[in-house]
């Protein structure tokens, strides 16, 4: 019995080495298992689709309670990939909405092809899994089933985009804290791919008023990841650094209800970009977040995913007019 209980803690002991020098090694690699699993409890799949001839990875979750669910589609900004829509997605869910929320091409699990995922090329590659996953397409009676669209800095840029170009496809319109109009900003063009610490608490502190210091391991990992993004990020930087297919003289054509969501401590795009957006976008709604930063989404997802759902399930859909979420909703 002795050498039983022994054996079986030095298994425990074991094991526990195991999977502290695992979490020491690769915290991101945990966290990113932690993430999904906890996805996976809420009823959020984790699908492959071929579109357009690319592998495209996607979170997806349709509302608990059987019904087919109005199609939502999460589009992600720079650098990032679904797992960071992981705090509204089951939310959006239960309010009633097919969630649909890809990696964009090149990023996250979806296929990295040797190419330049400008603006334009991700818009293609959207409308590409759009078709893929058959959303967008008329009902049986050949009425329009167009779908609502939500994006994140990025991906809002390529979500105006395709509500200006696709206008029957799109229903209602989210932007959060979204690039796509000329910004004059000071920070150096690397600032996404940072190689060193100082490099990285400079990226933390554009992301968010008040970012907490990393751990060494953390922050070597955190590193390596961005390292190994690097490619796409400074190419999509590049990209978006030559103005080509900036909204400015275009806003004014958006004719689909649209929420503007802006944290108003950001820092990376500030405030007054999304109040130009909001001016710009006839009857536009401007919801601020207070106190938040470009991570609002997932940083203050509370606030976000309460005004996000007002404003989808809105009837009639909310016109014009501005409020602002308070810190403390969070």
């Amino acid at each position: 019995m002795k050498a039983r209980l022994r054996l079986a803690g030095i298994v425990v002991l074991l094991l526990a080495l195991v999977a502290g020098g695992t979490f020491y090694w690769n915290p991101l690699w945990v966290n990113d298992r932690q993430i999904r699993y906890h996805l996976w409890r809420a009823g959020v799949r984790s699908e492959v689709v071929n579109a357009g001839g690319n592998r495209i990875h996607y979170f997806e979750a349709a509302p608990p309670d059987g019904t087919p669910g109005k199609p939502l589609l999460l589009l992600h900004g720079l650098g990032s990939r679904g797992e960071d829509w992981a705090p509204l997605i089951p939310g959006l869910a239960a309010a009633g909405f097919h969630v649909y929320a890809p990696d964009l091409l090149g990023y996250g699990r979806s296929e990295k092809p040797d190419l330049v995922c400008s603006i334009q090329v991700e818009e293609d590659a959207v409308l590409h899994f759009i078709g893929a996953i058959g959303l967008g397409r008329p009902d049986s009676a050949g009425a329009p089933n167009p779908i609502d669209l939500a994006g994140w800095s990025m991906g809002g840029w390529i979500a105006a985009k395709l509500a200006l170009d696709e206008p029957a496809l799109i229903d209602r319109l989210v932007l959060y804290d979204s690039a796509g109009i000329t910004i004059h900003t000071d920070f150096p063009r690397d600032s996404f791919v940072p190689t060193d610490a100082a490099g990285l608490a400079r990226l933390m502190a554009m992301l968010m008023p008040h970012p907490r210091r990393l751990p060494g391991f953390v922050a070597r990992a955190t590193l390596r990841r961005l390292r190994s993004n690097g490619r796409i990020v400074q190419q999509s930087m590049d990209s978006m650094d030559t103005g080509a297919g900036l909204l400015d003289a275009r806003l004014s054509g958006i004719r689909q209800p649209t929420l503007v969501m802006w944290g108003m401590a950001d820092i990376l795009i500030p405030p007054a970009v999304g109040e130009t957006m909001h001016r710009e976008i006839p009857h536009s709604v401007f919801d601020g977040v207070a106190g938040c930063g470009h991570l609002a989404p997932s940083q203050c997802a509370k606030p976000v995913l309460a005004g996000t759902i007002q404003f989808l399930k809105a009837q009639p859909p909310m016109q014009g007019g501005e409020q602002m979420l308070p810190e403390d909703a969070r």
